[in-house]
């Protein structure tokens, strides 16, 4: 009993010191962040750890000062970090809650794909490069720069039967149409199937040279396919094709594996 009594002395003799030390390091914290507006999240935890350490430790000075300036404080966090709020509430707002297994939003990808099954539909071939890490600068010098914000009605003109830029391959880099009427180089696999013809051809040959992803719709027969890997995946519907670009663009998470949202019978080499 002695010893507690002891350090309960020690304790209380030190109190005042480590209220009025904690107090400063407090001020000092808050002082820090008000000159960098963008610390928010750490604001609210330092006061809040303030705040549990003090009515711990029993440290009335602190406990009394939170306690006058926490109206103030709130309307001063709502003033000072409005911009950071803000951006946390619509975020928040955007946020699917209750939508379980379902697409989160549309994406750059759906409005390629939609152009693919209207092509498909005339009969009306279509070759688009989604550039993913390796760069192919030398391929898109061959064709016209666009750097353009993609959409359906962009894709159908480019690739409508009357345009100078019709038989070539227009790329894609995120929501943008980096350049069309590129010339691709040709695969020089020796065992693909005579029935491909020179769209099927190229696509795979810029996948031998790059890890980018290539959407083909074939002129002849409309069957929307994806060449990488070196590998071409011949006739896909809408939903294949578009799991397997969001997979491989990392546009959304996906938990089914690329391997799984294809039959296994259709990979043609």
């Amino acid at each position: 009993m002695k010893a507690v009594d002891a350090l309960l002395s020690v304790y209380n003799f030190l109190k005042p010191i480590l209220d009025v030390g904690i107090l400063t390091v407090i001020i000092y914290k808050a002082y820090e962040m008000l000159s960098k507006t963008n610390g928010v999240i750490k604001a609210v935890i330092i006061v809040l750890g303030s705040y549990a350490a003090a009515t711990i430790l029993q440290l009335d000075t602190i406990l009394w000062l939170l306690n006058i300036i926490a109206p103030g404080l709130v309307i001063g966090f709502a003033i000072i970090f409005q911009p950071e709020l803000r951006k946390l509430f619509l975020r928040l707002g955007q946020s699917r809650w209750f939508a379980f297994g379902t697409r989160s939003k549309h994406t750059y990808v759906d409005s390629v794909l939609l152009a693919a099954e209207m092509l498909s539909k005339q009969r009306r071939g279509m070759l688009c490069v989604f550039i993913r890490h390796t760069k192919l600068e030398n391929v898109i010098n061959t064709g016209t720069k666009l750097n353009a914000d993609i959409s359906t009605n962009l894709l159908m003109t480019i690739f409508s039967m009357d345009t100078a830029l019709h038989d070539g391959a227009c790329f894609i880099q995120g929501n943008k149409v980096i350049a069309a009427g590129c010339f691709l180089p040709l695969s020089e696999q020796y065992d693909i199937k005579m029935t491909f013809g020179t769209r099927h051809r190229a696509a795979l040959g810029v996948c031998e040279v790059s890890d980018a992803v290539v959407l083909i719709v074939s002129e002849e027969s409309g069957a929307i396919s994806l060449a990488y890997d070196s590998k071409l995946h011949y006739d896909l519907t809408t939903q294949e094709a578009r799991k397997v670009l969001e997979n491989l663009l990392e546009i959304t998470p996906n938990d089914a594996s690329i391997e799984d949202t294809i039959d296994e019978s259709k990979p043609v080499n």
